[in-house]
């Protein structure tokens, strides 16, 4: 099981890591754009080049990041990042959403994503925003 920091920008995720990659080193892992988004997410115009996710690794770990989709709340200081945890199965993955939101809340429930993964969020009764992820098989990326 791998924790990762998953970092929330109000549109400067890209400005962000490219700062983080000249002060680190490396190269991105990836780099996706809202735009790259199935044409039924319905992205709207102003978003298309917003970043959607990034990950660059950092020694032993990995930083990701986005920047905020339009149907999340506003960002503030301590809710502008979470922690990623990956998941060995499904069934791991829905046992830690379970747990990490009891005493707080589902913001976004274990489903299958059109970018290869079962996905979901929560806050933990601490306000700590998580996000659980298992990699499906045969997923290369977004």
């Amino acid at each position: 099981m791998t924790v990762s920091t998953y970092l929330t920008f109000d549109g400067n995720c890209r400005e962000a890591f490219e700062f983080y990659r000249d002060v680190f080193g490396g190269e991105f892992e990836m780099l996706s754009t809202f735009g790259e988004s199935p044409d039924e997410v319905g992205v709207p115009e102003e978003l298309k080049d917003a970043v959607m996710h990034v990950s660059l690794p950092i020694g032993n770990g990995v930083l990701m990041g986005s920047d905020n989709a339009p149907e999340a709340p506003p960002l503030a200081v301590g809710n502008n990042f979470s922690l990623s945890v990956e998941a060995e199965s499904r069934e791991h993955a829905d046992q830690l959403l379970a747990r990490l939101s009891a005493g707080g809340a589902v913001t976004m429930p274990m489903d299958v994503t059109f970018w290869g993964a079962y996905f979901g969020m929560c806050s933990d009764r601490f306000g700590i925003n998580w996000m659980v992820v298992h990699e499906l098989a045969g997923n290369t990326g977004a």
